[in-house]
């Protein structure tokens, strides 16, 4: 055989191990994939065991008695132990509870089956459940000598006290599993302990995992829908990193493989979330969400599932893997508190905005909040200190503005001269020339509005995630987190909704009142630009209260609120502190003792061009 033939050889033995590799990743990646999905199918057809039992009560009771005796189909599961656990036994539901949250345990399965959150309520004045019983389920999946998974088995009860409970699955009569939730005063954490014993006998050495499934159907809490799928999502975390990774809920259904180590993995509604930690780690997984429709009569939100491979490290005779279930509202003093990055949860905006809303607004609000408890008075004081900080900027923007007004009759003189079409470039240059001699900048009055616009955008992130803001009354909204209403139409509105907001429908007239007031100061601009006087009067107010209708009221009371001063502070400036006919002498004299400007490259570009076009003209 010939080195061509061996080198041949060779190179397909290469491309068939290559393809075997590539092979064998997809498939895992599908499997994974299919765990997910397999456990929100099982999720949702348990959700329907209560109804079909109603409807066919006979045959429920017939498939029931055949579950419960395993020996008329034979031996299930290879040990006796487990087959006992699997078909005998009921359901006991068994509460952790503090100040904070209550907590239902079930041996079903070992696990959390109902979490209501005491301090808070729903939108509707009714409690408040984080997990609703029967919407959850938390399966472990391990291989025993044959594959298990947790959620069929009843666990025995061994120890309850106030702050924990213990129950054991037992797969002979020396070996077990035994889980542990501890529940601590003040807190919204249930530490869990996946205790394993003797479990050395059972579970194979090649097996250096488990896989735990946890699928839960968030229910919906706040009165918006919209507003409430907007800002929820599943997160997690890769293990080391600053940043987290989201599927948002303004998609329907998204779903993710997590390629690395993973810190934690949180289910988010707007203002609370369920977070489950691994202190170790788990070493990859699934995550999936689907959003169920506003009509959905079971009042959900979304469904969401997380497949995630927990290693068991050092297994021996007796080891333990920690995990902790985070039941905690999104504020931001507590889930900073964490150290876990939990903060990143709530959605402030990037480095700039996230910034200043993390060490300026977030620190004024609730320092505010420490002597004031009306919130209504609290945004109002805060969009004054707001103002009063941007203030410089507001001035100069008026004073270029004055100024262009001043300039008006120019412009107008340079417009009526270079009238025709073809003078076009030479208007533009006589009018650059204009504005250089007297010293006024084009852009003078744009950019102290744009250096406005992270203090802006940080208020628009600000409020939506503000949980100080939930069920706060002010004036006619009961609550300033979500939409005010002052009628329900009973039907929608595409692009606007089923209700009035009369906070969006004041913030539209305050930008109306403010654009009648500034049409006037630029005329001049305004001609140059024609439509621009309507967009600023009509269209930009109206495609507000458009765009403003579902927006919490908090933030559409403060854009009423800042239009409104911003009005005040225009007139006050006009008034008082800017006289145009100083300007115009200012700016006479300016002119009169400016020498003939330089012009700049782009003049001189433009000036050649200009040159070119009559040029071109003549020969024709």
């Amino acid at each position: 055989m010939n080195k061509q033939s061996l080198l041949g050889f060779a190179l397909i033995g290469v491309v068939l191990l290559l393809f075997s590799w590539y092979n064998t990743k997809q498939f895992e990646k599908q499997k994974r994939a299919q765990f997910v999905q397999d456990s929100l199918a099982r999720v949702e057809a348990a959700r329907y065991a209560d109804s079909l039992a109603a409807a066919q009560p006979e045959l429920m009771a017939a498939d029931t008695l055949s579950e419960a005796q395993p020996e008329a189909q034979g031996q299930i599961y290879r040990t006796q132990s487990l087959n006992d656990m699997a078909f005998n036994g009921e359901e006991e539901l068994v509460y952790l509870e503090n100040d904070n949250v209550k907590v239902g345990i079930s041996t079903h399965g070992g696990q959390i089956a109902e979490v209501l959150i005491k301090k808070y309520f729903k939108y509707d004045s009714t409690a408040l459940y984080l997990i609703p019983k029967g919407a959850s389920s938390f399966d472990v999946e391990l291989d025993a000598g044959q594959y298990i998974n947790t959620t069929d088995f009843n666990y025995q009860l061994v120890a309850v006290s106030d702050q924990s409970v213990t129950m054991r699955l037992y797969a002979d009569a020396d070996s077990y599993i035994e889980n542990t939730y501890t529940l601590m005063p003040d807190s919204y954490d249930v530490g869990f302990d996946m205790h394993f014993v003797a479990m050395d006998a059972i579970i194979p050495r090649s097996s250096s995992q488990c896989k735990i499934t946890w699928t839960l159907d968030m229910p919906r809490l706040e009165k918006g829908y919209t507003n409430e799928k907007n800002y929820s999502a599943v997160a997690f975390r890769y293990s080391g990193a600053d940043k987290i990774k989201q599927i948002q809920l303004r998609k329907d259904s998204g779903r993710e493989s997590l390629a690395g180590s993973v810190s934690w993995v949180a289910f988010k509604q707007q203002f609370f979330s369920a977070i489950l930690y691994a202190t170790d780690g788990f070493s990859g997984g699934d995550v999936a969400v689907k959003t169920y429709p506003e009509e959905d009569p079971q009042q959900r939100l979304f469904a969401a599932g997380a497949s995630l491979t927990a290693d068991y490290g050092a297994k021996g005779a007796d080891f333990t893997r920690s995990f902790e279930f985070n039941f905690t509202p999104n504020h931001y003093p507590v889930l900073k508190g964490y150290d876990r990055k939990y903060d990143k949860l709530l959605p402030l905006g990037g480095w700039l905005v996230g910034s200043i809303c993390k060490y300026v607004i977030i620190p004024v609000f609730n320092w505010l909040n420490k002597y004031i408890s009306s919130y209504g008075l609290i945004i109002l004081l805060l969009t004054i200190l707001i103002k009063l900080v941007i203030s410089p900027f507001t001035i100069k923007s008026y004073e270029s503005t004055a100024k262009m007004k001043v300039l008006q009759p120019e412009i107008e003189k340079i417009n009526a001269k270079y009238s025709k079409e073809a003078d076009a470039m030479k208007k533009q240059q006589a009018t650059m020339d204009l504005y250089k001699k007297s010293g006024v900048s084009m852009f003078g009055g744009c950019l102290p509005v744009l250096l406005q616009f992270p203090i802006l955008y940080a208020m628009f992130r600000f409020f939506p995630a503000s949980f100080e803001l939930r069920q706060q009354s002010f004036l006619w909204a009961q609550d300033l987190s979500t939409y005010d209403s002052i009628l329900d139409f009973g039907f929608r509105i595409p692009m606007y909704g089923n209700h009035i907001s009369l906070f969006a429908l004041l913030m539209g007239i305050s930008m109306f009142v403010y654009g009648k007031m500034t049409a006037g100061a630029t005329k001049a601009q305004n001609q140059q630009m024609p439509g621009m006087q309507f967009m600023t009067v009509w269209m930009m107010p109206i495609f507000m209260v458009l765009l403003c209708n579902n927006f919490s009221a908090g933030l559409n009371y403060y854009y009423f609120l800042s239009n409104l001063i911003t009005i005040g502070q225009n007139w006050f400036i006009r008034k008082y502190m800017v006289s145009e006919e100083k300007l115009k002498a200012q700016i006479a004299k300016k002119t009169a003792e400016a020498k003939a400007p330089k012009k700049s490259k782009f003049a001189q570009r433009l000036e050649e061009a200009y040159k070119m076009q009559q040029q071109q003209q003549k020969k024709r």
